[in-house]
C-alpha cells in the first residue's frame, strides 16, 4: 500500500505532487525548511534550463538498464516529489535512467551507479527496481562539482534482499539537493547506508514506505561536516502495514567554524500498522568550537498495538566515561580520543562490505581528524576495517 494512497495530517510533511506548481518556493520560515540555508539552494529551487546529470551504470549482465522520458518515469515511479528541488529533478531531465533487477536474480557483484557533476546546474532522475526474491547491492556515487538536484527511487519487491549504499562525495563549492525514496515489499529486507563525506552543501529528503506486511528496513548514515559546510538529512518512515520493522542509526562529526548539520527523523505509525517495531537514533560528535548540530527525532503514533517504538538523540564532545575507561588502561589521551572517534564510525563503515567504498570512507574519516587538536594523527583502527 503506497503512502500516497492515504492522506495524513502532519506539519512535518508537504503533500507529494508531480506538479511543479503545487510546490511553493520556500522562504525558510516553513517547518521543513527552517534549518536550511535556502539561499544556498536557491538555484535548485527556482532556476530552469539545467542540463541532464550524466548517469553511468555498471551492472551484471542480467540487470536491465534503459532510458525513458519523464512522462514514462512518472508512470513507473511510486513516490511523487515533496518539494521544488525534487520536482525539478524529476521533470526537467531529457532522459530518466531505469535499472531493473529480474525476479530471483542473486547478484554476486554490486550494481555501481555514478552521477557525476561537471560544474553545471544539472538534474537527474533515477529509478531502481529489484524483483521478487532477488538479492542485490547497489552503490550510488555522487562525485564532481556543480549545483545538482536528484530524485532517486528504489522499489524492493516481495521477499527481496537489497542494500543501497549512497555516497555524497562532492567537490568544494558544490550544492546538492534531492529526494531518496524506498519502498519495502512484503517480507523484503532493505538496508540503506547514506554517507555524506565530500565538501559540498547537501540537503537530502529520505522517505520510506512499505508495500505489505513483514518488511524490514535498516537505515544507517554517517556524515562529516567541515567549516562553513551545511549537511542535512531529513528522514521519514511510514509504517502503514502490520508486522513491519524499521531501525535508523545516523552518526555525524563536525569541525570548524560554521559547520552545520541537520538531522530530522520522523516515524509515522498508522492505525493499520499493528505489531510493528521501530527505533531511530542520531548521534553527533562536535570536534571543535563553532559548530552547530540540529537533531530532531519524532514519532507520530496512531495505534497502541505495537511491539515497540522509540528514539534518541545526542550531541556533544568526547564521551567522558569512554575516555576514563581507556585512560585507566594506559592509553594516552590523544590516542584514546582517536579510538573513540574511529570506533564510532568504523562500526558503520565495516558493514558496507565493498572494499573500495570502505577505503574512501576511512580516508574521509582520517581527513576529518587530521587537524583536530588533542586527537592522535595516526590511524589506530583504520587498517582493520
Amino acid at each position: 500500500m503506497s503512502t500516497n494512497d492515504q492522506k495524513f495530517n502532519s506539519h512535518l510533511h508537504p503533500v507529494p505532487s508531480w506538479e511543479l506548481a503545487d510546490h511553493a518556493e520556500p522562504t525558510g520560515r516553513e517547518e521543513v525548511w527552517r534549518f536550511s540555508p535556502v539561499k544556498r539552494f536557491r538555484d535548485l529551487i527556482t532556476t530552469g534550463g539545467a542540463v541532464t546529470l550524466p548517469v553511468r551504470v555498471t551492472a551484471p549482465t542480467e540487470v536491465v538498464v534503459r532510458q525513458v522520458n519523464p512522462a514514462e518515469a512518472v508512470e513507473l515511479a511510486f513516490d511523487p516529489p515533496v518539494d521544488r528541488v525534487a520536482a525539478w529533478a524529476a521533470l526537467e531531465p531529457e532522459a530518466v535512467t531505469v535499472v531493473e533487477v529480474p525476479r530471483k536474480a542473486e547478484l554476486i557483484e554490486p550494481i555501481t551507479i555514478e552521477m557525476t557533476g561537471d560544474g553545471s546546474l544539472a538534474r537527474g532522475h533515477l529509478l531502481v527496481s529489484v524483483g521478487e526474491q532477488a538479492v542485490a547491492k547497489i552503490i550510488l556515487r555522487h562525485t564532481g562539482s556543480g549545483r545538482i538536484a536528484t530524485k532517486v527511487e528504489l522499489a524492493a519487491a516481495q521477499a527481496s534482499r537489497v542494500d543501497l549504499v549512497s555516497v555524497q562525495d562532492w567537490d568544494a563549492g558544490s550544492v546538492h539537493g534531492g529526494q531518496v525514496s524506498v519502498k519495502v515489499g512484503k517480507d523484503a529486507q532493505v538496508r540503506t547506508i547514506q554517507a555524506t563525506v565530500g565538501q559540498g552543501d547537501v540537503r537530502l529528503v529520505e522517505r520510506a514506505e512499505y508495500d505489505g506486511p513483514g518488511g524490514e528496513l535498516n537505515q544507517l548514515g554517517m556524515y562529516f561536516v567541515r567549516a562553513g559546510q551545511h549537511v542535512e538529512h531529513r528522514l521519514f518512515v511510514d509504517h502503514v502495514d502490520p508486522h513491519t520493522v524499521s531501525h535508523v542509526d545516523y552518526r555525524g562529526a563536525l569541525q570548524g567554524k560554521g559547520a552545520h548539520s541537520v538531522w530530522i527523523g520522523d516515524v509515522l505509525i498508522r492505525k493499520t500498522a499493528l505489531d510493528i517495531e521501530t527505533y531511530e537514533t542520531n548521534r553527533n560528535l562536535v570536534l571543535t568550537e563553532g559548530c552547530q548540530a540540529d537533531s530532531v527525532p519524532n514519532l507520530e503514533i496512531e495505534t497502541g498495538e505495537i511491539r515497540g517504538a522509540g528514539h534518541s538523540s545526542s550531541t556533544g564532545r568526547f564521551d567522558d566515561e569512554q575516555l576514563f575507561y581507556l585512560r585507566s588502561r594506559g592509553v594516552p589521551e590523544e590516542q584514546a580520543r582517536r579510538l573513540i572517534v574511529e570506533g564510532f564510525f568504523l562500526d558503520i563503515i565495516g558493514r558496507i562490505q565493498v572494499p573500495e567504498i570502505e577505503a574512501r570512507l576511512v580516508e574521509a574519516l582520517n581527513h576529518q581528524l587530521e587537524s583536530i587538536e588533542g586527537v592522535a594523527r595516526e590511524s589506530l583502527l583504520s587498517e582493520e576495517s
